[in-house]
């Protein structure tokens, strides 16, 4: 399960940002081709996170669809179930994929009640 491995690395960064703040939430991109699965990523960071700073901190993961783009003719469309790499709109296998691969920390909700560690 690397959703394990991607909530370490996300409280890591979290707690370098946050500094002495109390973090309430953060907010993560995902894409639809890194295989990330919600349920297994909230509960992953439940245990990361637990009798740590930032125990309590919500995770809000927003998924990102895959786009292929054409290099050819400019058109874009989300890839469907299939996969394919060729241009929807004229076959062509000049394409590249715009978006669905992000995993991207976009921003950290913190607290303006005091510090983490209960000091005013």
């Amino acid at each position: 399960m690397h959703e394990v491995s991607l909530c370490r690395s996300l409280a890591a960064a979290v707690t370098r940002a946050a500094g002495t703040r109390r973090v309430e939430a953060i907010h993560v991109n995902v894409g639809q081709l890194r295989q990330v699965v919600p349920e297994a990523m909230a509960h992953a960071w439940t245990f990361v996170v637990r009798d740590t700073e930032l125990d309590g901190a919500a995770l809000n993961l927003t998924s990102l669809p895959a786009v292929l783009a054409c290099d050819e003719c400019g058109a874009s469309a989300e890839l469907g179930p299939e996969l394919g790499f060729a241009c929807h709109t004229c076959g062509s296998a000049q394409t590249h994929l715009s978006s669905g691969e992000e995993f991207t920390l976009t921003a950290i909700d913190v607290s303006d009640d005091g510090d983490r560690r209960g000091e005013p």
